[in-house]
């Protein structure tokens, strides 16, 4: 008869000793327990016992109740990753577990919040996107400003327009400095969901990583992992092309960028809140300015350092996730949770769900003066269908709803 704590989870050691970047050996060594026992563990060969199991999940910085949670159905889409190509694969496995912790978060809390409804162009099949045009990109991009009312000029808040079309949206520090970003449909909610990194990115960076995870999102959902390794830096290349076309329409840029100076473009940085670089290159893209032109424009470039950073870039403030927070606040100020009662029935620890949920650091360490109880009429299911905003520039609704019956 096998001994030690029933229903512990292997596949949860693994995973929380991955997203926190220890090898079975580093987290022998801060735990005091034996890697081969840790091995069998995250193997199911054997369980642990309640105080060797207390001791790993301290290492780990986790709950002890999390490693009895059953690993949900993540689905079978594909990761994207807005990223060097020199990326760790240890970075890439802890963007994507983060992602993963954010839909879980995400399920749980629905069983009193609701999000709004998707609202994005049909995903290509996976036939057309292998073969779409670069003009049908453009295109692609297009459609989804008109979808969004957002019109030719700059877009204020790219985050703001994703939260508005249901995509879910977190950003926050990895421990990464070359990983932006990372996307993926969760087919079981039909829903894709965004992860943007914080750890060295300027606000224009932010701007352009959300919107080449929209390109992926809307142009690359239905291809597999082998067209990805296969085809990785033409994919990334229409993702690029996609932000530049959602982020600069043609029709508005090309008004601007006729014969652009370094100077006019430090300007027009602030007006489009987009990188010099980044305009450089759609001037070129475009056809708007001659080779010779833009190499005169990349070399006066480099001589004044902007390589390493450009003017603005510590100037212009980054934008910053809304649903996510505002739900968390909702359940804490008018659903009837205690901070602790919220970071329980989540399951991971404060430090985490204020990363995930793009709150202030210390945040769910702090009192609250006032709760609502959960029967509030704030929580009453409302009585119509929530239709996503009909424009993009309203914040995302965080929709109240009463807890779903599981019984």
């Amino acid at each position: 008869m096998r001994t030690g704590v029933a229903g512990f989870q292997g596949e949860r050691l693994a995973q929380a000793r991955a997203v926190r970047g220890m090898t079975q050996t580093a987290l022998a060594a801060t735990s005091g327990i034996s890697s081969a026992s840790i091995s069998k563990w995250e193997r199911g060969d054997q369980l642990p016992e309640p105080a060797a199991l207390d001791r790993v999940a301290n290492a780990l910085q986790l709950p002890v109740t999390w490693f009895l949670r059953p690993m949900p159905d993540y689905g079978q889409s594909h990761y994207f990753f807005r990223s060097n190509t020199s990326l760790t694969k240890d970075a890439r496995t802890v963007a994507r577990i983060r992602l993963d912790w954010l839909f879980e978060l995400s399920s749980t809390i629905q069983e009193w919040i609701g999000w709004p409804e998707l609202n994005l162009p049909l995903s290509l099949s996976r036939d057309d996107a292998l073969l779409v045009s670069d003009e049908e990109i453009e295109d692609i991009a297009m459609q989804c400003r008109r979808r969004w009312n957002l019109g030719a000029g700059p877009i204020d808040n790219v985050i703001r327009v994703l939260e508005s079309a249901g995509v879910l949206t977190t950003r926050g520090k990895l421990g990464y400095a070359k990983m932006d970003g990372v996307s993926r449909w969760f087919d079981l909610e039909n829903r894709p969901y965004l992860l943007i990194a914080a750890d060295k990115a300027s606000a224009v960076r932010n701007r352009f990583d959300a919107a080449h995870e929209l390109g992926h999102i809307v142009l690359h959902r239905h291809l597999t992992e082998t067209d990805e390794s296969k085809r990785y830096a033409e994919i990334e290349r229409q993702a690029h092309l996609f932000a530049s076309a959602f982020l600069m329409p043609a029709e508005s840029i090309a008004i601007e960028l006729t014969h652009p100076t370094l100077d006019t473009l430090v300007i027009l940085k602030r007006r489009w809140k987009v990188s010099i670089a980044a305009m450089i290159l759609r001037a070129s893209s475009l056809n708007l300015i001659s080779e010779a032109y833009a190499t005169r424009l990349w070399k006066n470039y480099s001589a004044r350092g902007w390589r390493k950073g450009e003017p603005l870039d510590d100037t212009l403030e980054p934008e910053h996730p809304h649903l996510m927070p505002r739900a968390i606040k909702m359940l804490l100020e008018e659903g009837g949770f205690s901070k602790e009662r919220l970071i329980d029935t989540i399951g991971l620890t404060g430090p985490d769900i204020e990363m995930l949920c793009s709150l202030p650091e210390g945040y769910l360490a702090e009192e609250l003066a006032t709760v609502i109880p959960l029967n509030s009429p704030v929580f009453r299911r409302p009585q119509t269908h929530q239709q996503a905003p009909s424009s993009a520039s309203e914040p995302g609704k965080v929709i109240a709803l009463p807890k779903r019956n599981t019984g």
